[in-house]
């Protein structure tokens, strides 16, 4: 029996989240991307709601709640803004490794720390000359007595000014390539942790993306998560759990374009009738709502096959690259229904647009993602 039904809780979680979504965030959205504001007080207010961290179990002061259950609320709030849905599910990507692989001292102390408070942590992997390329990564982790010594730098982290702390992928082994990476749980005031500059970016502003550098920064062994070498294998089951997320979230946006573009559509007139009665006009509308419909599948199903304990790379990279492709398509073919209109930041599909664009290229490229669906398919004959 095949039952796309959502439960009672689950309806009642999206429509907290829509509530949240279109009261407190879509209101200011235009003003957090404009000053590219960190948006502080709506993520104390999304946390005292329960709609961050939803992930972690209840032994760990969490609720325990489901991915698909995390999908939801990804989706209605980046309908209102996917900046500051970033600035409040990136937990989630730094979490999952403890989620995964940290044993029950690491996990209530972590994990622990952002249900106790509104707490932020952050996924430190990639660097300056490594972003798809995972293995090109040059941070290391050498063993002195206890203790590990890392050095490096990371770029483009997201909520690293906010982290408490980081998930890093290091190198304890760099003869070994992936197998010698390691995945350690780096306090954020640690000495030696430098955070560096905010960087200005066309789309999601709301959300604080920055570079950090690691200068002999000592943590000791009970910091590492699993054991030497499994940093690789770590750092991408957490990508089971984060990324129906993510696309979860682009499906939100692109949404939010189709919404609005159906609202004008039926408002503004050309040759005498609404613009929603040229074929022209609810063609495009029609695919918007297709392609809306297809992605949000998409990640139902990959959801709910990590929530059934079932293995879901290839099912989670079919829903991120399709998802936030479609994200593009819809948003760029939003601005097309405003026209000059849509290109004017007095509207909200100028942003949508600009925010969509980031969908495509982190937690793995639209590229990197065919890369891993080819080889899943292809292993599997």
């Amino acid at each position: 029996m095949i039952d796309f039904s959502l439960s009672d809780e689950q309806r009642q979680l999206r429509d907290l989240s829509q509530e949240f979504a279109q009261k407190e965030i879509a209101p200011v959205a235009a003003e957090y991307d404009r000053k590219a504001e960190f948006p502080t007080a709506l993520i104390e207010k999304a946390w005292e709601l329960g709609l961050m961290n939803v992930q972690i179990p209840e032994k760990f002061g969490g609720m325990g709640l489901s991915v698909l259950d995390d999908c939801l609320i990804g989706e209605e709030i980046s309908v209102a803004c996917s900046g500051i849905g970033t600035s409040m599910m990136s937990n989630m990507l730094a979490e999952g490794p403890l989620l995964v692989a940290g044993n029950d001292e690491q996990n209530k102390r972590f994990l622990g720390e952002m249900t106790e408070s509104c707490s932020f942590c952050a996924y430190a992997v990639t660097e300056p000359d490594a972003g798809s390329d995972v293995a090109g990564i040059k941070t290391s982790a050498k063993k002195v007595g206890d203790d590990y010594v890392i050095n490096g730098q990371k770029m483009w982290i997201t909520n690293a000014a906010q982290a408490a702390w980081f998930f890093l992928l290091a190198y304890t082994d760099p003869a070994a390539g992936y197998k010698g990476m390691t995945g350690f749980v780096v306090p954020a005031d640690t000495p030696g942790v430098k955070i560096g500059k905010h960087e200005e970016k066309m789309g999601q502003r709301a959300s604080d993306t920055r570079g950090i550098t690691f200068e002999d920064v000592k943590v000791p062994a009970d910091c590492r998560l699993g054991n030497e070498g499994d940093g690789w294998k770590i750092a991408m089951a957490a990508f089971d759990h984060s990324r129906p997320v993510v696309a979860a979230a682009a499906v939100g946006v692109a949404r939010g374009a189709m919404e609005h573009s159906i609202e004008y559509a039926k408002e503004r007139k050309s040759f005498g009738v609404p613009i929603a009665k040229h074929q022209a006009v609810n063609f495009m509308i029609a695919d918007m709502a297709m392609q809306v419909e297809a992605a949000r599948h998409l990640v139902w199903n990959s959801a709910w096959k990590t929530d059934n304990g079932q293995r879901n790379t290839l099912e989670a990279a079919y829903a991120k690259a399709f998802a936030a492709d479609i994200a593009m398509k819809v948003t760029t073919d939003a601005v097309q229904v405003f026209g000059g209109y849509g290109y004017s930041s007095e509207y909200p599909v100028e942003k949508m647009m600009r925010d969509a664009k980031i969908f495509q290229i982190y937690e793995g490229t639209s590229q990197i993602q065919r890369v891993i669906i080819a080889r899943e398919l292809l292993s599997r004959r």
